[in-house]
């Protein structure tokens, strides 16, 4: 009969839905992973991330215009590290003795500075992103109809943070990182380089927003020079409903989020989608302000 949708119908639907927001979440949980890191070591929110999941956008419209993909992949992932310790070098570095609000407000600046470059160089036109063979494919499992990116990105973002933390707590460069996010000083008395490990955590950071940023844009091809503005915040607040500063805290705030956010919008409140994000945020600073996994902070008298 005509406009009755079966059960079945019903359950498939709602399998599908529940895949995309994990999809949506693994998103969002490579970019949440670059904040969480910086704020770990740096004590710092740092605004511009979501600008960087941008330009590594664009970096694949244009690159890859002139190189095949399996060039053009790579050679975007090493010109969005470039950014991301290009961005610590010049912007924050020279303010890491300066007051906590002086480098927010640098990071703000970095922000805009990017989103403006964007806008002058491509004259604030959208630009299509190029199809990424195999992943962009439509596949059906049973009475579910989805996509091999949808399928891919969980995994693969499950497999990056497994690796990130087997680095974190099995290496010395790890260890180096637990030093400095603890104490400075003390780190730098032991004969840590505390640039090269702030630089490192920018690269780990800008690697994964980059990544994200494939898996993302191939699902929305379209790329915006303020298309990293949201996608960036509600990392941020998956970062802080997590726990800022854990990883893992961060992973499952990014999830929460994305099956949440699909749900929501699989019900017919598409417009209430983004605004549930940030009234979570509110409720987590009020109820819990160091997140699900976070630390809490403790004052020596």
């Amino acid at each position: 009969m005509k406009g009755v949708l079966l059960p079945m119908d019903n359950l498939s639907y709602y399998i599908q839905q529940l895949l995309t927001g994990i999809s949506v979440g693994g998103q969002y949980a490579l970019i949440a992973i670059g904040y969480t890191m910086v704020y770990g070591i740096l004590r710092l929110i740092n605004f511009a991330h979501g600008d960087i999941f941008m330009a590594a956008g664009f970096f694949m419209v244009y690159v890859s215009a002139s190189l095949p993909l399996y060039i053009s992949i790579p050679v975007v992932l090493i010109l969005t590290v470039i950014l991301g310790v290009s961005v610590e070098r010049i912007a924050y570095k020279p303010l890491r003795q300066a007051p906590r609000m002086s480098i927010m407000i640098s990071a703000i600046g970095v922000s805009y500075l990017l989103q403006n470059f964007a806008t002058y160089y491509t004259g604030g036109l959208p630009r299509s992103y190029p199809t990424i063979p195999f992943i962009s494919d439509i596949i059906t499992i049973g009475s579910v109809t989805t996509s091999w990116i949808t399928l891919l990105t969980p995994v693969l973002t499950l497999f990056l943070v497994l690796g990130l933390v087997a680095l974190i707590k099995y290496t010395k460069i790890g260890m180096a990182m637990r030093a400095v996010s603890k104490d400075f000083e003390t780190a730098q008395l032991m004969g840590i380089k505390i640039n090269n490990t702030i630089s490192l955590t920018f690269v780990i950071g800008s690697f994964l927003a980059g990544v994200g940023s494939i898996l993302f844009f191939t699902k929305y091809p379209t790329v915006l020079p303020t298309i990293g503005a949201m996608p960036g915040l509600k990392a941020f607040v998956a970062a802080v409903f997590g726990g800022i500063g854990s990883i893992p805290g961060a992973v499952v705030g990014a999830f929460v989020i994305g099956i949440c956010e699909n749900i929501i919008k699989s019900m017919g409140y598409t417009t209430f989608s983004d605004a549930f994000t940030f009234v979570l945020l509110i409720l987590v600073l009020v109820v819990r302000p160091s997140g699900l996994f976070g630390e809490k902070s403790t004052e020596k008298v």
